[in-house]
């Protein structure tokens, strides 16, 4: 069952945006039983990635103790050394063993179950990452409960909120499954603090799952530039640069002087412009930095999904009836090929 309950302006030029409610599940008991949440972490090569500490910022707004997850290779003098300094955090359940290494989803999974069992959570957990994606789902079905995803807030114990439509409508869902599983935005949940933290590191249940995925490898690629997710600024360039070369030409001098992350539209990735580790959209990444700044990118609904939680929008666009102009807070109307040099150089000499 669904009603219409809300609505409200996301900026005074941005789309109207509906919220709605839904049951999930049968009634359960859930909401008489002590609250209790699993953040699950993401580590890498022993360091914790910004996807989970997004988990633990989201569990402890739900309330009651938080327990940490992670598992992996000689975690417990690593990773789980790391998150036991995070403030907030109860205990740390760390699962050694280089078959959870690399978190294939297909052994992980059944991990995670038995240790959620064991502790008797109520809530599960996870950043909306390529991780959290393929893992939670897994769980979920093990469980037989329905998972909440990419949910941007929390309005009690047991109803989030979750964009919808590529972010155009905001859907208030409430949940009665007795364990709740749920992917969060991390660009939504922030402020965690990492230090001052205390919490014991205690063995979980290696439920020795088989895997019938084997990882053969990985390609990075590198940059010196700020982490595109994390970064404060972001300049992004879209199909209006017309080639990699020009792509490469314009936007990295405008990242330098800015001390920015530089993104793409899909677009410019689709058209070979910039790799696909860059691009900012709903089927890229989302970015919430202070300033974001694009360049020949129209402002296509699926880009605005990826950004339209930065807080100062700027936009450079000959087509003054581009779309990009009704989220931004600064636009500029000219040649790219002209204004962000210009602006280049002004940035440089201020």
């Amino acid at each position: 069952m669904i009603q219409i309950a809300r609505s409200s302006v996301l900026r005074a030029a941005r789309s109207q945006i509906y919220t709605a409610r839904t049951l999930t599940s049968p009634t359960s008991s859930a909401l008489a039983r002590l609250l209790s949440t699993l953040a699950v972490l993401e580590q890498r090569d022993g360091k914790l990635q910004n996807s989970s500490l997004s988990a633990i910022a989201a569990a402890q707004k739900l309330g009651g103790p938080v327990t940490a997850f992670l598992a992996g290779t000689g975690v417990k003098g690593t990773s789980a050394a790391e998150a036991a300094k995070i403030k907030g955090l109860d205990k740390v359940v760390a699962v050694e063993s280089d078959a959870y290494e690399k978190g294939l989803p297909e052994n992980y999974a059944p991990l995670l179950v038995e240790n959620i069992k064991k502790g008797e959570y109520t809530h599960i957990v996870a950043g909306h990452s390529a991780f959290g994606k393929s893992l939670l789902p897994r769980v979920a079905a093990l469980l037989d409960v329905q998972q909440v995803s990419d949910i941007t807030g929390i309005e009690s114990e047991d109803t989030f909120v979750r964009p919808i439509y590529a972010g155009n409508a905001i859907l208030t869902v409430q949940s009665t499954d007795n364990i709740k599983v749920i992917t969060v935005r991390g660009t939504a949940f922030q402020g965690v603090e990492t230090e001052g933290g205390s919490a014991e590191i205690v063995d979980g249940v290696d439920s020795n799952a088989p895997a019938p995925t084997e990882w053969v490898s990985e390609e990075l690629a590198k940059s010196e530039r700020p982490d595109l997710a994390t970064a404060t600024r972001v300049v992004s360039g879209g199909r209006g640069l017309k080639s990699k070369e020009e792509f490469d030409r314009i936007m990295q001098p405008l990242a330098d002087s800015l001390g920015a992350a530089i993104g793409a539209s899909r677009a410019a990735v689709d058209s070979g412009f910039a790799d696909n580790s860059l691009q900012v959209g709903q089927t890229g990444k989302n970015v919430a930095p202070q300033l974001y700044l694009c360049a020949g990118i129209s402002g296509a609904i699926q880009h605005l999904a990826g950004m339209k939680d930065s807080k100062v929008i700027a936009a450079i666009n000959k087509d003054p009836e581009a779309p990009i102009f009704q989220v931004a807070d600064v636009g500029l109307v000219g040649d790219l090929f002209e204004k962000v040099p210009e602006l280049t150089e002004k940035l440089k000499s201020a």
